[in-house]
């Protein structure tokens, strides 16, 4: 057991692992991407402060909402507060933002029509958008790393979510594993594109093929 959870943060979770090399390329893909994003103010819808601080670029100004209570001793350039990216706290009535970023958060919100109220609050805040989403077809799905995962009968995969020693937090229970398994849901490509159809789709690719998703407008 022990020698599989250091598997998974040679993998994924540790500070030299290649998902940490991934998720360093796509900072500096966002850079590339918009290049004055240090003068800017961005909204993260689904992100947390802990990833902003860690972050090797800094914008003008960040706009946390996560659903889970995220920390009040932020610097003044970061502010991090507890809502719903589907339906925004009131306080964000009328606001408006450079860039809307958002990472690996589309396939939790809870189905088609959740995903309609994201994307629309996604278009509503800004202009500018970067939403990354890890890949339905990409061979090994990314929260269990397990091959084929997301193709697999529910209950199927609540027993992998309980049993399998690479995931990230095993389920305590079948039904905790019922749970896990409905709470994510990988898009395809059309999907994507129905939901930002004035962006431009781009492809993170790994082992030579599409890993993740993400649909860009810069103007």
């Amino acid at each position: 057991m022990g020698e599989l959870n250091a598997l998974r943060q040679r993998l994924v979770d540790g500070p030299d692992s290649l998902g940490e090399r991934n998720r360093l390329r796509r900072w500096e893909w966002l850079h590339d991407t918009f290049p004055g994003i240090r003068s800017m103010s961005v909204i993260d819808l689904g992100g947390t402060a802990e990833a902003w601080l860690r972050a090797p670029l800094q914008p003008a100004s960040v706009h946390v909402v996560n659903l889970e209570a995220q920390p009040s001793d932020t610097p003044d350039w970061l502010t991090a507060e507890q809502g719903d990216a589907c339906a925004l706290p009131g306080s964000l009535d009328g606001a408006s933002y450079d860039l809307v970023f958002s990472n690996s958060v589309i396939e939790h919100v809870g189905g088609h029509a959740q995903r309609l109220r994201f994307a629309g609050e996604v278009h509503r805040l800004a202009a500018r958008h970067w939403i990354q989403t890890p890949y339905r077809y990409f061979p090994i799905e990314p929260h269990w790393l397990f091959p084929g995962f997301q193709f697999l009968p529910v209950t199927v995969r609540a027993e992998i979510s309980r049993r399998w020693p690479l995931v990230h937090t095993p389920s305590g229970s079948h039904e905790d594993g019922v749970q896990a398994a409905l709470g994510v849901e990988l898009l395809s490509r059309t999907e994507m594109a129905s939901y930002f159809p004035g962006s431009t789709l781009r492809f993170e690719r790994a082992m030579g093929a599409v890993k993740a998703l993400i649909a860009v407008k810069t103007a």
